[in-house]
């Protein structure tokens, strides 16, 4: 059942003899949290005066003389949540201030809802859709500390291939259980874990029990498989949906896939790098507008696309530098947008091509499926921010009428230094994501989508706590570099 208003819900929770109420809502960087509240507290004043909680503790957001906050439930996301024991109501929340009942400017999902505000303002288009492809790892085993001493990390799956000369592997079976068996080898390969059948797909029932999950709350799920990498790399790939909605999906998506790998005695990690040597983890990007019916990125230009589309992406290729502190917002996202390898690094755009930073897919003619893949995001961003930045890049492209310049129909990473001394390309780490994100932010500030508080708040987060904590620590592979300097 689709709910639309709170009497709706209050009948759900009822039909569905739900003991309990939990209350989502996203921090900052782009982590679910919750609180959960008795099914007898579910009345209809709770989605006009909310629920309070200490804004302080939320990583970004309030001081502690300031830290009452409330949240107010969004009566359409209601759903009953597969991972509590007793029958529980879910429901994703919004943020406001508990005196003037203002949405709360740092709240993500606000950010993503006054994007799809500004949309229909500028009269260019109703709706924009978005489509990501999160990647993920489900490795069997995770182990990391990080002290004055000591900093390491050991992870292990069964699917690695520097397992193959095991004498014993763990499994699963199918119970929780873990047990140790003898090796039976099918192991993917370094860089060819693309699409392999079972045995070797070790992983096809995990997934499939994933997809279960997600179907379970309406999510369209269109495919699932293996991906590239060793040791477990997979993808699940959601339908299309408008900006708030995807936004809304991709957290559950992530609540799902971890939750179910745990049911499964494994466990998943979304970082970018995780792996040295073999493919990381990216989030390709698919993304269109449409007016009404009418989809706006079809035309007679390059690829099958219009002119507005081509402006659109004139916006992306133009803004990526300043994106890449909401689409790739960690410092290992960095271990994967490395010249050379695997990742689209060079801001350039092309039609199938899968070496651009932006793509246009061909895989069909029809003016519904025409869209544009933006191909450098990774799954650690905040989906309702790096969702709502791309937006306000794209549009500032149409409404500047930028051009994305010539299309680059050749494997990019086949070229030269010489033949690539034009071509821009992506930040080489964090830290100068950020700086061209402060450079650069004035097209994210148009409609009070961003505000100069977010900005500025995001920037000096990242360099306190992620890229000043990274230089200041030692990195176990300069202990092989130099202590016997």
């Amino acid at each position: 059942m689709a709910t639309q208003t709170p009497k709706d819900v209050i009948k759900f929770a009822k039909d569905n003899k739900c003991e309990a109420v939990d209350l989502k809502f996203l921090d900052f960087l782009g982590i679910w949290q919750h609180f959960t509240i008795p099914v007898s507290e579910l009345d209809e004043a709770l989605f006009e005066e909310g629920s309070g909680f200490d804004g302080s503790s939320i990583r970004g957001w309030q001081p502690i003389h300031a830290s009452d906050m409330i949240v107010i439930p969004d009566p359409t996301t209601a759903v009953i949540d597969p991972f509590m024991a007793n029958p529980t109501l879910s429901l994703i929340c919004n943020i406001a201030d508990p005196i003037t009942k203002e949405d709360y400017s740092r709240d993500p999902r606000n950010i993503a809802r006054k994007a799809e505000a500004y949309l229909k303002q500028t009269g260019i288009g109703d709706v924009a859709y978005f489509g990501p492809e999160p990647e993920f790892f489900i490795f069997d085993e995770i182990q990391y500390e990080q002290n004055q001493h000591t900093g390491f990390y050991r992870l292990d799956a069964a699917e690695g291939q520097w397992n193959t000369g095991r004498p014993t592997d763990s499994y699963n079976d199918r119970t929780g259980r873990i047990v140790e068996g003898k090796n039976l080898g099918y192991k993917p390969r370094y860089k060819e874990g693309y699409f392999p059948v079972p045995p070797t797909d070790s992983q096809q029932d995990i997934r499939a029990d994933m997809v279960r999950e997600m179907e379970k709350l309406g999510m369209r799920v269109e495919k699932h498989h293996h991906e590239v990498a060793t040791a477990g790399q997979a993808e699940i790939d959601m339908r299309y949906a408008s900006l708030v909605k995807m936004g809304d999906w991709l957290m559950w998506y992530k609540y799902i896939v971890k939750n179910v790998a745990r049911r499964w005695g494994k466990t998943v990690t979304f970082m970018p790098k995780p792996v040295f040597g073999d493919n990381g983890s990216g989030m390709h990007t698919h993304q269109s507008i449409w007016k009404g019916d009418k989809p706006l990125f079809a035309g007679d230009k390059y690829g099958g696309m219009s002119e507005l589309a081509m402006h659109y992406i004139g916006g992306i290729l133009k803004h990526a530098p300043a994106l890449a502190a909401f689409t790739n917002p960690t410092t290992n996202s960095y271990r994967r947008l490395v010249p050379g390898f695997e990742a689209p690094v060079n801001l350039a755009y092309s039609s199938r091509n899968r070496s651009a930073a932006v793509r246009i897919p061909m895989y069909s003619p029809s003016p519904k499926a025409k869209r544009i893949e933006v191909r450098f995001p990774d799954p650690t961003c905040n989906g309702y921010m790096a969702f709502a930045a791309m937006l306000m890049a794209g549009l500032d492209g149409i409404e500047r009428r930028l051009s994305p310049g010539d299309p680059l129909d050749k494997d990019i990473y086949a070229l030269t230094p010489e033949e690539l001394k034009d071509v821009p390309s992506m930040p080489g780490s964090l830290e100068e994501a950020l700086s061209n994100l402060r450079k650069d932010h004035e097209f994210l500030l148009k409609g009070d989508v961003f505000t100069e508080d977010v900005i500025d708040t995001w920037i000096e987060y990242k360099m306190a706590n992620e890229v000043n904590a990274m230089r200041l620590r030692p990195h176990p592979h300069e202990f092989a570099l130099y202590f016997d300097a």
